[in-house]
């Protein structure tokens, strides 16, 4: 799924080509990607519409339009954003498609349906309810400090918790815990004050590090453009399993927790005994 530095990489790229370009018309390929209003009136009222201000939130593109409602596109697992001249052929999981008024369309392509498109007049609807940005001021260790206290689940299923902290998924969750040598399955709320800062500045570094990557290409993400990320190949810990820790050496290991595939370093990364 793309995270906060796909999202980001994938909005940068498509800002220049939507901008300030009338929406012609809207072709909605498959009518279940429309998450509200209904697909006729969402049709209907983007039509004649211009984008006139991009923006992200979480894992979520935000585009406001000229007459203050926002269109909000979550891409889930496998969306993917085109933009392409308008005769080229529609590919097969094609859902979603603005024609533009240059001659281009802004494709919404997404082979697993999990992808979502809102229209609303206030984005605080959809994206209301999400953590502090991980790369703003707001987000530091008093703060994760606060969120963390006394919880007992573990830190990476908090982590990808998007009511704590917005945008982080599976694969910068568990290269933040490796860089911060914090294990998946310590709970949230034993976290020393130290452990604390540290994780809160690698969430900030990894991510960081990530974007001027473009970010992690390992199957489905992709730019507008069709060219790849690059921090794959700054992976410490993720779908490394077996492969030596690149710290100490000792085989990286895969759990599961929480559901989501999770890699570390036992070495590394101990699990601290809990205090009763």
């Amino acid at each position: 799924m793309p995270e906060l530095p796909e999202v980001q990489t994938i909005l940068d790229a498509l800002t220049p080509h939507i901008l300030h370009q009338p929406i012609r018309a809207v072709a909605l390929v498959w009518r279940g990607v429309v998450d509200r209003p209904e697909p006729t009136l969402f049709s209907a009222w983007l039509t004649g519409r211009q984008v006139v201000h991009t923006a992200r939130r979480g894992k979520y593109m935000l585009f406001r339009l000229d007459n203050d409602r926002w269109l909000i596109l979550h891409l889930r697992m496998t969306g993917k954003m085109r933009v392409v001249d308008a005769h080229e052929p529609w590919r097969p999981h094609d859902r979603l498609i603005f024609h533009l008024a240059h001659g281009r369309d802004w494709r919404f392509e997404d082979q697993r349906k999990f992808g979502r498109a809102y229209l609303v007049e206030d984005p605080a609807e959809i994206v209301g309810a999400l953590g502090p940005e991980p790369l703003s001021a707001a987000f530091h260790p008093d703060y994760l400090a606060q969120v963390l206290a006394r919880r007992t689940a573990a830190i990476k299923s908090l982590l990808l918790d998007q009511r704590i902290v917005a945008g982080i998924g599976n694969i910068y969750a568990d290269e933040a815990l490796f860089r911060a040598r914090i294990h998946p399955l310590q709970p949230g709320g034993t976290l020393t004050p130290t452990e604390i800062t540290a994780l809160t500045q690698a969430i900030k570094t990894i991510l960081t590090q990530a974007l001027a990557e473009m970010g992690t290409t390992l199957r489905d993400y992709r730019r507008p453009d069709g060219s790849v990320g690059a921090f794959q190949n700054r992976l410490q810990v993720f779908r490394r399993t077996g492969q030596p820790c690149p710290s100490c050496g000792t085989p990286i290991q895969r759990i599961v927790v929480g559901g989501r595939s999770t890699h570390f370093c036992p070495q590394e990364q101990r699990l601290k005994p809990i205090e009763h």
